[in-house]
């Protein structure tokens, strides 16, 4: 029962952070696991409604923009995961975390394995639906805010990105405390 942790959305200027847990079934295989980013899009949604349909268990857990910026990003980051963790029915006995800390408060041991998404399955599988929500919540905030691109750049601090917000000022779910997001309450 070792569940496969990791996140998306740390580097972007909008939206939430998010992170998934998930605990792989050893008698149903899922081929093509990989790190998320390396991943077409279409590949990505493919592998994970096939992961949510496999997996013994999955979580997904979302930490908002306005968390994000009450918290700082890297305790918003082990909130996200420690809730996707305990949100995983059966319990795990042990996480693999991607990235090089564990979030301190696990229930369960736990091991930070760095490119952990290349090296383990359950990592993987963790990042692709990790992903898949946050690019889904892009797509939805783009149709609510068209003129930002942000089914383009995700809310990474692009060029465009950047020239946008400029020109129309942050939505409600830019992060504040992002300097470039800062920067403009300054000006």
């Amino acid at each position: 029962m070792i569940a496969g942790v990791d996140e998306v959305g740390r580097g972007p200027l909008v939206g939430p952070v998010v992170a998934a847990a998930v605990i792989l079934d050893p008698n149903r295989r899922i081929h093509g696991l990989d790190d998320s980013k390396k991943l077409s899009a279409a590949k990505r949604e493919a592998l994970s409604e096939q992961i949510k349909q496999q997996a013994v268990a999955y979580q997904i857990i979302s930490i908002s923009a306005a968390e994000v910026d009450r918290l700082n990003i890297l305790q918003a980051t082990y909130q996200a995961m420690r809730l996707a963790l305990a949100g995983l029915s059966p319990a795990p006995t042990h996480a693999f975390i991607d990235g090089n800390r564990v979030p301190p408060g696990l229930d369960i041991p736990a091991q930070a394995i760095v490119k952990g998404d290349q090296l383990k399955a359950s990592i993987s599988a963790a990042s692709i639906i990790a992903k898949v929500a946050r690019d889904q919540w892009c797509f939805e905030y783009h149709g609510r805010h068209p003129q930002y691109g942000f089914d383009q750049h995700k809310g990474y601090p692009t060029a465009l990105h950047l020239q946008r917000l400029r020109e129309y000022g942050p939505t409600p779910e830019h992060r504040r405390s992002f300097k470039p997001v800062a920067q403009l309450a300054l000006l």
